[in-house]
């Protein structure tokens, strides 16, 4: 393991430091998709959103995002109006309401997005691979603990009144 040797004892600092690096590696990787596309970071980010959502069958509402994002109407507003110019996602009516407005990402944003990032996959994958089950169940406790409770901490420091402009 990158960073940590068999015999390191694995404090909390330790564990904070590591995950501190994987974020920053994590966002200068997608810095580069970002700037080959000329992307917000928070474009960036509100497309992660919407494609998981898509990922797990619920449908993403402009509401639904601006709360996710802590954005004011008014600037969800500009991130999808960006995003659509750039023809990476489409806002249409809802097939069981047509009073709600869904957002989906085109064909063409999700063919860029796997072309970029199946490079990473490949690698995550090759990094991933002698993990035994067990152990995988034990990483995916840990990023699931580590990102509630870095969620707990964010709508703790925003006391979830501050909106974005």
């Amino acid at each position: 393991m990158a960073g940590v040797t068999e015999a390191s004892r694995v404090d909390d600092e330790t564990l904070i430091s590591l995950v501190r690096s994987l974020t920053v590696e994590s966002n200068r990787f997608v810095d580069i998709f970002s700037a080959a596309h000329t992307l917000h970071p928070t474009d960036m980010t509100a497309l992660a959103v919407i494609a998981e959502a898509a990922r797990t069958g619920t449908p993403m509402t402009p509401g639904a995002l601006a709360r996710t994002l802590d954005l004011s109407a008014s600037a969800t507003t500009s991130v999808l109006d960006r995003l659509e110019q750039a023809g990476h996602l489409s806002r249409d009516r809802s097939d069981t309401d047509r009073r709600k407005v869904e957002l989906r990402m085109l064909p063409r944003a999700r063919a860029l997005a796997a072309e970029f990032f199946l490079p990473l996959a490949r690698e995550l994958a090759k990094a991933w691979e002698p993990l035994s089950e067990r152990d995988r169940q034990v990483v995916a406790n840990f990023l699931g603990e580590t990102i509630a409770a870095t969620a707990r901490a964010r709508t703790a420091s925003t006391g979830r009144k501050s909106r974005r402009a």
